[in-house]
Parts: C-alpha cells; structure tokens; sequence
C-alpha cells in the first residue's frame, strides 16, 4: 500500500495509519542496509533497522572497489567515509611464483566514475555508515534479532528480540532484508540454497586474521591489494589487505574437505600455506592481533530475490566468492536499486520487482560470476598474468569489471561476458 505524501525520517511514526511503525523496515545495518535507509530517509520515507549485534563488530569484505563511491557519493555517505583516514587504494596486485601484475583502477574502460577507493577495517567503515544514516533521521536498533515474519506488501510484521531479552514488533509497509550471511528472510522463507553458485567452483574455504604486518619491502605497495596465488596448487589463492594505521587483514582460501589439510588445525593450514609464497619474507614481521577465524561453504543463493512485501539485497540474496572483492559492490549496488523502487512505490507508481531490481543487478552478478569461475578454471590468471605490456581497449574492459564496474552495458565484457573472455584468453594464452 505506498503513500503517496511525504513522511520525514526523523520520527518513525509519522505514518498517515498510526498502526504501522515505519513505511520500510530493514533487517541488517552492514553497507547494503544502511545504503538503502539514507536513500529512502532523504527520499522522506520513516525507516527503521533491526540489526542483530552491536557495533561496533568485524567482519571481512574491507577491500573496496571504485565503483562503490559513485553509490557512497549518490547517497550523502562519501564524504564521512573521505573524512575517517582509511587507506586509500588505487589498484591489486596479482603474484604467482615469480608472475607479477600490478593494475591500476583509474586505467579502465569508463568515461566517468571513480577510478580510486578505500581499505577499510569494517568495523569502523560499518559503524561510520550507520551513524551518518542515523543522523539524517534512520531509527537504527542494535541488537535487535529477528525472530519471526509475516509478510504481505503494505502490511508486514517482524517480530524481535533485543539483547535484554524483550520482544516486540515491527509493522511496515515493505521489508527490506539486508542481514548479510544471516539471511535471515531466505532461511525463514525456506528460499536458501547452500553450496556453491559458481557453475565451475566447488565449496571452499577462509582462514583470516588481522595482523601488525610490520612490511618494510620498498617494493610493496600498501595502495592496492595483493592477491597472490599459490605456485602449484593454482586453486589456492591468499589476499592481503593494508589498512591506514599499519595493520593487515591476511587470509587464504583454499578447497574445503580438501585430504591434504585433513586432520590440521586452522593455524597449522594457515602458516603452511603462507610458507608456500612470498608472503612468508613479506609477513616475517608481522604480529597478529585477533585470532584466525574461519568460513567454509561461504557461497550461497536464494530462488528468489523479491517476494510478496520483501526485498533480498547483497549477501542476503547470495555470495559468490571474495576473489575480487565484489561482496560490498553488489551489496550498495542492490541497495540502490531496491531504494529507487521502493521511493517509485511511495511516489505511487507500479513497480515490477523483476523489470525494475532482479534483472539489472543479476546482470552484474552474472558478470562477476562468470570472472570467478574463469578465475577458477585458470582462464583469467592466463589473462591477468600474460597481458599484453602496451595499454590497450581490451586490458581496459578487464580493468573496469576488476574495478566494480560490471552493470556497463556499453562494456563487451558485460554484455558479451563469456564471448570476450574466450577471445581474451586466445590472446594471451602463451600456448
């Protein structure tokens, strides 16, 4: 049931029926649910987030892509984020044996659009999201869990429990769920496939930690990250990410269930791992300062991305995998476009959730996925590793979708993702 009047953010029950709450509630206060909160609170829509922990909380997915500061800039949320000192990051570098190639994002394929972006330790990049969006009106609530949903469009109800153990509920017009890899709706709803989305990968796994990375190489570049792949098992692959303030998050992802790890511990796979490569010399230094964590199994998808009164958005909808850092751009992207749906609803127009939000951003994804499943089957690590030395339109087209910019339909790698791959490939196949 949209409104068609305007409603100010900054009071939650300014709804012309008083029995609802907020006109949009949303599950999660990460990028994508903040993202799409500022949208819809500038768009004078009352919002309210329930998000299950309190910030400020870690979570990996701190290596940026240029495309999200065009959403951050579009949202009213660059500027805190210019402002918070993260490590500024201009491109990757890509290390195998003794393969190296080093990329700059500003040398892409786009007329306009940023070509530069951040490193961000999530904890912080999360919380300064959320209190920009909290000061333009959003009612935020930490350690708010979900614990139940019914959900018709103009008339949805989630019930919740807060860290003291209340319970209560939320009425709102439309759901928003932007919980991440809680997926909170998917599981609820039953829409949740577990397992792999890559039609050429299988299920893997993380073992990260943050590190003091004490790097004192002249040669290493603390603006790009580094993603080094291991010199006989190409499958296995390890990022290091460096932040502002001397530290790293490190990490390895390698096949889960694989015989040649079975019976080690997490620290045990990790060093080995690491002593494999040239990060080894590289971290000789470096003092951790958290514990490793790890994910296995991490990708995962819904059937659907839209239902009766719900939106999914970022990882809620589905993961890939974190090889280029796509996560948090898919994420803002998705928010985005749910937010100009959602304002089109209010404003009283016809929206068509297929037309209007799962069909341009799956055509993204799609393009991002098809570069992780070349990234897996070797094809892109013969493209990134054989390039052509002089700069060229091609190397440009890769460029852009290794810089977020995947939703380019003027793009052949995205509208023609899988042709120009192949085309890539023979070109730089040194066989």
């Amino acid at each position: 049931m949209p409104h068609s009047q305007t409603h100010t953010c900054h009071d939650a029950r300014t709804n012309a029926d008083a029995n609802y709450d907020c006109d949009i509630a949303i599950i999660g206060a990460g990028p994508a649910g903040t993202v799409a909160a500022k949208f819809l609170c500038d768009a004078g829509l009352s919002v309210i987030v329930l998000e299950a922990q309190t910030f400020p909380r870690f979570v990996i997915g701190e290596s940026l892509l240029p495309n999200c500061m065009n959403v951050l800039e579009r949202a009213g949320l660059l500027d805190a984020v210019q402002d918070a000192g993260f490590q500024h990051k201009n491109g990757a570098v890509f290390e195998r044996g003794v393969q190296y190639q080093s990329i700059d994002f500003r040398e892409n394929f786009e007329d306009a659009g940023w070509g530069t972006t951040f490193q961000v330790q999530r904890s912080r990049f999360d919380q300064i999201l959320a209190q920009t969006t909290i000061n333009a009106g959003a009612d935020i609530r930490f350690g708010h869990k979900v614990t139940h949903a019914v959900l018709r469009d103009g008339d949805c109800v989630l019930d919740f429990e807060n860290d003291a153990g209340e319970t209560g509920q939320i009425r709102s017009t439309f759901v928003v769920d932007a919980s991440g890899y809680g997926r909170v709706l998917p599981r609820m709803l039953g829409i949740a496939k577990s397992g792999s989305i890559s039609d050429h990968s299988i299920a893997r796994r993380a073992v990260f930690t943050h590190m003091r990375d004490h790097i004192s190489d002249p040669a290493y570049d603390r603006e790009k990250i580094l993603i080094t792949v291991h010199p006989v098992r190409t499958e296995i692959w390890y990022w290091l990410i460096p932040f502002s303030d001397g530290t790293a998050s490190v990490g390895v992802i390698y096949p889960d269930q694989d015989p040649e790890f079975d019976g080690l511990d997490d620290q045990t796979i990790f060093d080995r791992l690491i002593g494999d490569t040239r990060l080894a010399p590289l971290l000789a230094k470096a003092e951790p300062t958290r514990p490793l964590n790890a994910i296995a199994g991490y990708s995962a998808q819904s059937d659907t991305l839209f239902g009766d009164g719900y939106v999914l958005l970022g990882n809620s909808a589905g993961f890939l995998d974190p090889v280029f850092s796509s996560g948090v751009t898919i994420a803002m992207h998705s928010a985005e476009l749910a937010a100009k749906a959602l304002i089109a609803r209010n404003n009283g127009r016809t929206v068509d959730w297929d037309a209007d939000y799962a069909l341009p951003l799956n055509k993204g994804v799609e393009t991002f996925r098809a570069y992780v499943d070349a990234w897996y089957d070797g094809r892109l690590q013969t493209i990134i590793f054989n390039q052509p030395d002089a700069d060229n339109k091609l190397k440009r087209m890769v460029v852009s979708i290794l810089a977020g910019y995947a939703w380019n339909l003027e793009n052949p790698l995205v509208n023609k993702t899988d042709r120009y791959l192949e085309m890539l490939h023979d070109l730089c196949d040194p066989s």
